[in-house]
């Protein structure tokens, strides 16, 4: 079993499950994610989402080099849109939140992969690298691009191309990484940051989620449609209750409608 699920409060916790191989990517992981993800995303009892890796080391340590092998441009670059199609970009562009627990090395693929999520969290013990050139290979999961976007170019260009490792605290500093906390305690810190999400308006954090997305990605259209999607929000059953609860002083109960 490539994947363990657990659903508890609104929070679907994926714990990505090949320890004896750091949690490295592989077809089956791939596949099995995606799933998971395309069911998450159609299940009203799922309101968040956090993903992590199984045992205290590893996060995920990278893509499984041992399918790369003999392989031809074409189909080298079939694997990277596999990857971005069935879950890189599908996590990226999710209309619920999804968090990082980031328990440990977090390489290559596995970087990626913390990357498209909306938010990180790490352990103190986790390192973050994309180090592909040491293959003569490149990032080919995103990690140009959102590396780039999270860091700034200046250290994207050190870290791809020096192959170098951080480590938790260096990556919150250059804001890879939003929080750090001991590996005891980091999933019930990530669970503490998902109910609060969970308890705002879901209407809201998509569209949130959809034009933050579009700000990082520069489109030139951003702030016409934020305020295409501010208006909109005046029509949901949500927008009614937020603002009810706030003048009668009493907590919101959002429906999602």
């Amino acid at each position: 079993m490539t994947l363990l699920t657990d659903l508890q409060e609104g929070i679907l916790l994926i714990t990505i499950n090949r320890p004896e191989k750091m949690n490295a990517l592989n077809k089956d992981v791939i596949s099995d994610l995606s799933k998971v993800l395309d069911d998450a995303f159609v299940t009203d009892a799922v309101q968040s989402i956090i993903l992590t890796g199984a045992g205290e080391k590893a996060f995920v340590a990278g893509a499984d080099i041992s399918e790369f092998t003999g392989l031809d441009a074409p189909a080298g670059s079939a694997i990277g849109q596999r990857g971005q199609d069935m879950v890189f970009s599908k996590i990226e562009n999710a209309a619920k939140p999804i968090i990082a627990a980031v328990n440990g090395f977090a390489l290559g693929g596995g970087c990626e992969l913390a990357m498209s999520c909306h938010v990180r969290v790490a352990s103190e013990n986790a390192k973050f690298g994309q180090p592909e050139v040491n293959l003569g290979l490149i990032p080919g999961y995103g990690g140009t691009q959102r590396l780039t976007q999270l860091v700034g170019k200046g250290k994207a260009m050190e870290l791809i191309m020096t192959a170098d490792m951080i480590g938790a605290e260096e990556a919150k500093s250059l804001g890879l990484v939003n929080h750090v906390f001991p590996l005891a305690s980091l999933l019930d810190e990530a669970k503490k940051m998902a109910t609060k999400m969970n308890s705002k308006a879901p209407i809201a954090i998509a569209k949130s989620i959809a034009l933050i997305n579009q700000a990082a990605n520069g489109d030139k259209d951003g702030f016409k449609n934020e305020i295409i999607e501010f208006g909109a929000c005046f029509e949901t059953e949500d927008m009614k209750e937020g603002v009810a609860a706030f003048m009668e002083k009493r907590k919101a109960h959002f429906k999602g409608i």
